[in-house]
């Protein structure tokens, strides 16, 4: 299927690995311009030297603890460079804990690394894809939005909020050829993963391996998604043919979600 989205420009946060750098690849086989976005310079530029050259590729530093940094850097580089038609909203999740045990500071590092970043970034981008009549913001964010994840206390609430900032945004700028979608990545072979299994194996004194097997099986698929599946969705939802598609939530989660 051709996406149609050769020559687009895409801004793709917390893309120096996981998800996040699945997606700039899978946009960047489209013929997709990616902006890669992230904290540490040596693996942006890793990744950047991954991308397809023939394309105009390129990165930009920034840490989401520090908005008015993001928010600097990325007008700088659209008043330098150019606009995106593509923002994927991304970037690592809170801490993990009980609710009851979570401090206001880990609500507010998480409120505003995945609000704060998220509502900065779409003012930003924004204003080109209604002057383009086209733009596709894809937020990557949880299957807790449907179903709270016991252990991830902070987390279920601030992805949720990310949902609901995303429904209502979607009203506001479906009639300018603008969509956004939340894509809720299930059990994922990231770095993410393999933190939550450690602490869950913790907690259970039992092993990785032992925990790992247990969290298959929660699984009708019996494993755990690879990147690249997720930024499938990601990739599709930032096509032409997924026009109609805005303000939804889409589970990536191999069956796991009991909710509909």
């Amino acid at each position: 299927m051709d996406l149609k989205i050769n020559n687009k420009n895409a801004l793709v946060c917390g893309s120096t690995e996981g998800i996040g750098k699945a997606a700039a690849m899978a946009l960047a086989a489209e013929g997709v311009n990616v902006t890669l976005v992230a904290r540490n310079r040596e693996k942006l530029k890793a990744v950047l030297a991954e991308l397809p050259q023939h394309r105009n590729h390129s990165h930009i530093v920034a840490d989401f603890s520090n908005p008015r940094d993001l928010q600097e850097q990325v007008i700088k580089f659209i008043e330098n460079h150019h606009g995106f038609h593509i923002l994927v909203n991304n970037t690592g999740g809170p801490r993990s804990g009980q609710i009851l045990h979570a401090s206001l500071d880990e609500f507010d590092k998480a409120f505003t690394q995945h609000i704060k970043c998220n509502h900065i970034l779409a003012q930003a981008t924004i204003p080109f894809m209604k002057d383009v009549g086209f733009g596709r913001i894809i937020n990557v964010i949880s299957t807790s939005v449907k179903e709270p994840i016991p252990g991830l206390g902070v987390s279920n609430t601030i992805r949720g909020a990310v949902a609901s900032w995303s429904k209502t945004l979607a009203t506001e700028i479906g009639a300018f050829g603008i969509t956004i979608n939340n894509v809720l990545p299930g059990f994922t072979d990231t770095n993410r993963l393999a933190e939550i299994i450690q602490i869950k194996a913790n907690a259970e004194e039992t092993t990785v391996d032992e925990m790992t097997k247990i969290m298959k099986n929660y699984v009708p698929a019996k494993r755990f998604a690879q990147p690249e599946e997720t930024a499938s969705v990601i990739a599709f939802l930032a096509s032409e043919q997924a026009a109609y598609i805005n303000g939804a939530n889409i589970p990536v989660d191999g069956g796991r979600t009991k909710s509909m």
